[in-house]
């Protein structure tokens, strides 16, 4: 039965989860006067951690001046500032900035720009698209479809559009033993351009991809020239890549863009999540000059919208984070933070039994769970390990983001990290140490 305690609809609806008052910092405070440390940003939302006073005096400011306009009227100078900003920082060739309200809904807005990019440039026959499994690119059923997460998808299959999901680049369990990294990454690619050439070259739209896995496979970092395989896969056959940086983007690997390291350019990208840092709603699609231009060109427009686009106060919010992350140097910060995190996580984890892969980037790291580190099998999904990790990590004051189903959807447990980063040394101590406890807790029950 539903909990009686409540009428909003929470995700779990048999308990009411604990009710936040306040946050400071990497710190966030219930209504009982516990605090927690917020280990993993939310979902890798609060870059700049809670209240922080240049974010909330921008969007006081705003708030003060305009709230709100809708787009099919009037642009602001706000959102124009931004835009301005992201493109000045973005990846070679990206022109234009279209701003949404998550990342759903900016893989959805991706998915549509390039459809119609194909429909405006005389290519209406292409309509399919390839993504990856084990992949997660939203909720929505656009992104849903292109996601490749058995679980989340099975209610909904029925209803979602047909996408093809060739392998993900996850060398822990799918890299061959007499393979070299650069090896298995020229074999996915091989993969895709042989997925590409059975559905019919002049028929796939995009290979849909997250640089880095995130929520759903445990920070996936893609072993060296998969990407750049993958864009010549791409470039030969005139399918467009759509990077999903939702997750890993917007200063979370240490650049920007989580692409820049795998020296690869993507025609459109999707970010959200770091981009407002959790202070407003917001995301946004960057796209290439050649997509901007085929529509204004052509029909003149782009056939998509939501009310809220260019929200006035969550660009504020968004422009306010970006230029704290500039002005305090945190892209060197988090690169920084994140070899100490490296440190502390292979000093307490490096050969513990049932931890199989300790994976990650900058302040994006993930630790994957196994019943036998030698054979690398996973724990029995009965048992919900992700689930008692997530629990013993709160009564000690910890927040992370555990998750079930890491190898297929089912089997397989991972916790992934994603502090704010402001994040001190000792909180990065404090986080390990309260996370090897939150463990040893679990597992000794087990």
């Amino acid at each position: 039965m539903p909990s009686a305690s409540t009428h909003v609809f929470h995700r779990q609806l048999q308990h009411t989860p604990p009710v936040a008052v306040s946050g400071q910092g990497v710190y966030l405070t219930d209504a009982e006067g516990r605090k927690y440390i917020d280990a993993s940003g939310g979902a890798a939302v609060s870059c700049l951690g809670h209240g922080h006073p240049d974010v909330v005096a921008a969007m006081h400011a705003q708030i003060d001046k305009l709230a709100y306009a809708h787009t099919s009227f009037f642009t602001t100078e706000v959102a124009e500032e931004l835009a301005d900003e992201l493109i000045r920082t973005a990846p070679g060739g990206m022109s234009h900035v279209y701003f949404v309200s998550g990342g759903s809904e900016a893989m959805e807005a991706a998915m549509k720009m390039a459809r119609q990019y194909f429909v405006e440039t005389g290519q209406p026959q292409r309509t399919h698209f390839i993504a990856r499994r084990q992949s997660y690119h939203g909720n929505t059923l656009g992104a849903l479809a292109v996601g490749g997460n058995q679980w989340r998808r099975a209610p909904f299959a029925p209803i979602l559009i047909p996408v093809t999901h060739v392998a993900p680049c996850y060398p822990y369990r799918e890299q061959l033993g007499h393979e070299t990294p650069e090896q298995y990454g020229q074999r996915l690619a091989a993969e895709l351009e042989q997925e590409i050439m059975r559905l019919g070259a002049d028929s796939v739209i995009a290979f849909v991809a997250e640089t880095i896995g995130g929520a759903t496979a445990g920070v996936l970092v893609p072993v060296p020239g998969y990407f750049k395989a993958v864009r010549e896969v791409c470039d030969r056959h005139g399918v467009l890549l759509i990077l999903d940086e939702v997750m890993c983007g917007m200063g979370r690997t240490g650049s920007l863009h989580a692409c820049d390291f795998e020296g690869v350019v993507p025609d459109i990208m999707a970010i959200a999540k770091g981009l407002g840092g959790g202070y407003q709603p917001i995301g946004a699609v960057l796209a290439q000059q050649k997509i901007v231009q085929s529509m204004s060109s052509g029909s003149g427009f782009f056939q998509h919208g939501h009310t809220y686009l260019g929200h006035a106060v969550a660009c504020a919010a968004a422009l306010a984070v970006q230029r704290v992350i500039a002005r305090d140097g945190l892209l060197a910060r988090v690169q920084v933070s994140g070899t100490r995190l490296e440190g502390l996580l292979l000093d307490a984890f490096g050969a513990h039994p049932h931890i199989g892969d300790i994976r990650g980037r900058g302040l994006f790291w993930g630790i994957e769970l196994v019943q036998d580190r030698g054979s690398k099998k996973p724990f029995d999904p009965a048992r919900n390990v992700h689930a008692r990790i997530k629990r013993e990590a709160m009564t000690r004051g910890l927040m992370v983001y555990p998750m079930g189903g890491t190898v297929d959807g089912r089997y397989g447990d991972h916790v992934l990290l994603a502090p704010p980063f402001i994040t001190s040394e000792s909180e990065l101590a404090m986080i390990v140490e309260r996370l090897d406890a939150a463990i040893r807790a679990t597992l000794s029950d087990l």
